[in-house]
């Protein structure tokens, strides 16, 4: 019987894993190296979305101590998304505090009782900034097994909110992202710019780097539209390109 690929992956994320890399990883706080590493490991706690970077003990710098008890309880969400911290862990393990050079990041790593992976310490990966050889990283390491392909299409596509008209093309951009659903980028000369105002809003993507955001002009406050305006390389044809949030706004195909 055939197996969809996507479907085992699926059942794996309520385990704990791990899959091993060769990049030169590194984490600093403030200034100060916290670890050094050519043994790190990628590691996604159960039902953990996204990955973090665990590394053998002799490869800490920083010094570990018994952080404070975290939350405990049978309340944990079925789905432990970026927004959930760190600390609210979904494996057996033990927390600790990370401190390096005088300051300290509080259970900002995290030692796991698994027999695959004793002896190593998990971090936090916004505690800290981090270097990947000598490439900065940011938001949380890139899924070895996540990809995201850009292609060029002549879909016709318009953008509405009620009767106002946001944006109209028959040249966007298709990103397809890895257990994401497809998203529309817009060039810019195709976007109706007087219809939106900037916001303060900004998120950060290890695939494709900062966002900056859009809300209607002459419509309630809550963003509708990002762009990248200075992608991380592997994503540099997006630049200046626009998406809209689909359950916000409608997005058609005419």
């Amino acid at each position: 019987m055939a197996t969809k690929i996507s479907t085992t992956l699926q059942a794996l994320s309520r385990e704990l894993r791990y899959e091993p890399t060769t990049k030169h990883i590194r984490a600093l706080l403030d200034t100060d190296v916290v670890l050094d590493s050519r043994r790190a490991v990628i590691v996604w706690e159960p039902r953990r979305v996204v990955p973090c970077y665990a590394v053998p003990a002799d490869g800490v710098v920083g010094v570990l101590s018994p952080a404070a008890p975290g939350p405990t309880g049978t309340d944990a969400p079925p789905v432990l998304h970026p927004g959930i911290s760190f600390s609210r862990h979904s494996t057996p393990g033990t927390a600790f505090d990370v401190t390096a050079g005088g300051r300290t990041a509080e259970a900002a790593a995290f030692g796991f009782d698994d027999p695959d992976l004793e002896g190593y310490v998990a971090f936090d990966s916004d505690a800290f900034d981090w270097l990947e050889e000598d490439d900065p990283v940011q938001s949380h390491p890139r899924d070895p097994f996540h990809r995201v392909d850009i292609r060029h299409s002549s879909r016709h596509v318009r953008v509405m909110a009620g009767q106002l008209t946001l944006a109209e093309s028959t040249s966007p951009l298709i990103v397809f992202e890895t257990n994401l659903a497809e998203r529309i980028y817009i060039p810019a000369a195709d976007v109706k710019w007087d219809a939106l105002a900037s916001t303060d809003s900004t998120t950060l993507c290890p695939y494709k780097g900062t966002a900056s955001y859009w809300r209607l002009a002459d419509g309630p406050d809550g963003d509708v539209a990002w762009s990248y305006q200075t992608p991380l390389p592997p994503a540099v044809e997006i630049a200046g390109y626009v998406c809209f949030y689909d359950n916000l706004v409608d997005v058609e195909e005419l």
